[in-house]
């Protein structure tokens, strides 16, 4: 079986110094959903049912480091698809479908969703536009029948949803589905020394056209410091004439 695992360089969520744009060049990471799937691609491979997991991403050069960080995890390949724009979700929906009709995977294991535009929808688009079943916000996963089908644990709202999918389908990863392993310094070095396959949309045979533009990124407002008050009258007082909610 083999494995397609999309991934996405996105701001790192753990350091505030890059939580803004302010920061010139924020540092960046693989999408933490991301790495949750790449991590569980690992683990099926290593259960003996996948043969290759390859490992895609768009952008310039500089999110090579992230590819080298999923090489280290142990992906076998991995490819870049050269385009620096800021690409909307049915754009990189597009651009994926393309790769996965090059590479023809069994399954594509995704994250769920991109924690810097929180957009949850690429994985649905991709299911779209190729006719595949998908399973959604998955927190276990069971291959049955020789691999020609997917037993998928989802997590809602109203508690946990099972459901099976034939293959290939698209597969989104929430949280709970596993915890990624620590990529070594020896694995990263060993990583700058495999080869990335770098492709551009022509190559694919498809064109697109960003339909929504980031017109900026700020910092949130810094929050005032709070204030002690001695009575609840004082705190009626205050929300009433400052805060002016009641």
């Amino acid at each position: 079986m083999k494995i397609l695992v999309p991934f996405k360089s996105v701001p790192d969520p753990n350091d505030a110094t890059s939580a803004g744009a302010a920061v010139s060049p924020p540092k960046s990471v693989i999408n933490p959903f991301d790495e949750i799937a790449i991590e569980e691609a690992l683990r099926i491979r290593e259960h003996g049912e996948a043969m290759e997991i390859v490992a895609v991403t768009i952008g310039a050069p500089a999110v090579d480091e992230q590819i080298r960080a999923a090489l280290a995890m142990g992906v076998d390949r991995a490819i870049r698809i050269d385009d620096s724009r800021a690409l909307d979700p049915y754009a990189v929906a597009r651009i994926l479908g393309a790769v996965v009709e090059k590479e023809g995977p069994h399954v594509v294991i995704m994250g769920k969703q991109a924690v810097d535009d929180d957009s949850n929808q690429v994985g649905q688009m991709l299911a779209g536009l190729l006719g595949w079943p998908q399973a959604t916000f998955v927190s276990k996963i069971e291959f049955l029948d020789n691999k020609t089908r997917a037993r998928c644990t989802r997590e809602t709202d109203a508690g946990l949803e099972i459901v099976e999918v034939d293959l290939p389908a698209i597969i989104t990863t929430d949280l709970r589905l596993n915890e990624p392993r620590y990529v070594s310094l020896p694995g990263l070095l060993r990583a700058r020394r495999k080869p990335i396959e770098v492709l551009t949309c022509d190559q694919l045979g498809v064109t697109v056209r960003p339909l929504t533009t980031v017109l900026s990124v700020a910092r949130p407002p810094r929050r005032a410091a709070g204030t002690r008050v001695e009575s609840v009258e004082e705190l009626i007082t205050k929300l009433k004439q400052e805060a002016k909610v009641l």
